[in-house]
């Protein structure tokens, strides 16, 4: 049924209802509550080195150092008023670290019953999922491979690769975390190529999942360390004629676009992005997404999160 015509139909049954009964008037309203549309909340947030990792603590560098309790605090304070169904991490720490942060949620009061997290080629930094939903199907992608000089490398993170139940179907999250700008190659400055190939590769493997996007419904979603007029970004969108995603644009309350902060240079950008599928667009809240700016932002992450709100039809 189109939305004018479930106006129509709730506009007419409600005048039928001031007419009839008690029990019309119940029979009516149950009605209506199960053809309200379902939100699905989904965040990506890189929540920077969840792990035991070189990090300034109080000016000082220190090796090997756990994220600061504080940090973890604002973390949770933050992931508590996005208050997303779904969240997609990035530099999460392997499995015990997700437990605990899993744990520590629950404790404070938010409950997100269900996990997984990818073991790929980097041993310390992972993408996971947390989810208030229950996972139909969970893969970690970890033989995704791409051209790059005279070899071949495979995608350092991998692709974890997440299917959920909902209204009209299921909905596919793709989470990644591409290569770091940081690299000792002086023949690939900032790991540009490197990031380019892992971007094809993974568009490619979207491709084989679901040939026809403009039918299917998936996100991809997480840190792409690129800005979105960069090559990895351009990939994940279209392969010839085929439009394969579409980018959403975001901002804070007050219209700022940065996601990013580089503490040494003082500098900021957007490298963390959320692209739905030909497929989803209509069901994107607002048509956009939406960077969160809230209280213990900054101590939280390097990262802010981004919040897309999709609206999946009537039950």
């Amino acid at each position: 049924m189109d939305t004018d015509g479930l106006s129509v139909w709730r506009r007419a049954t409600v005048k039928f209802a001031a007419s009839a009964g008690p029990g019309v008037v119940l029979a009516v309203c149950v009605a209506a509550a199960a053809l309200r549309a379902e939100t699905l909340t989904i965040a990506t947030y890189n929540v920077e080195n969840y792990v035991v990792a070189g990090r300034r603590v109080e000016g000082v560098y220190r090796p090997a150092y756990p994220k600061p309790e504080a940090a973890k605090q604002a973390l949770r304070a933050v992931i508590r008023a996005l208050d997303a169904d779904v969240l997609a991490l990035q530099e999460m720490g392997p499995a015990a670290y997700l437990e605990e942060l899993q744990r520590d949620l629950r404790t404070g009061g938010v409950d997100y019953p269900h996990a997984a997290l990818a073991e790929a080629a980097d041993a310390d930094r992972h993408v996971a999922v947390l989810s208030r939903l229950p996972f139909l199907r969970v893969q970690t992608r970890t033989g995704l491979e791409f051209r790059y000089f005279d070899g071949r490398e495979k995608v350092k993170r991998g692709v974890l690769e997440v299917d959920l139940a909902a209204a009209g179907g299921e909905v596919t999250l793709f989470v990644v975390h591409l290569r770091s700008r940081f690299t000792e190659r002086a023949d690939d400055p900032g790991s540009a190529l490197c990031r380019a190939g892992e971007a094809e590769a993974i568009r490619d493997h979207v491709l084989r999942r679901f040939p026809n996007p403009a039918a299917a419904r998936f996100l991809i979603l997480g840190d792409c360390n690129d800005t979105k007029d960069s090559k990895p970004l351009r990939l994940l969108t279209k392969r010839g004629k085929t439009a394969i995603t579409a980018l959403l644009a975001a901002a804070d309350p007050r219209g700022e676009t940065w996601t990013y902060t580089y503490f040494k240079d003082d500098t900021y950008g957007r490298v963390d992005h959320v692209l739905v599928s030909p497929g989803l667009v209509s069901a994107v809240a607002g048509g956009r997404a939406q960077i969160y700016d809230g209280p213990g932002v900054r101590e939280a992450s390097d990262h802010r999160p981004v919040v897309v709100r999709l609206e999946l039809g009537e039950r």
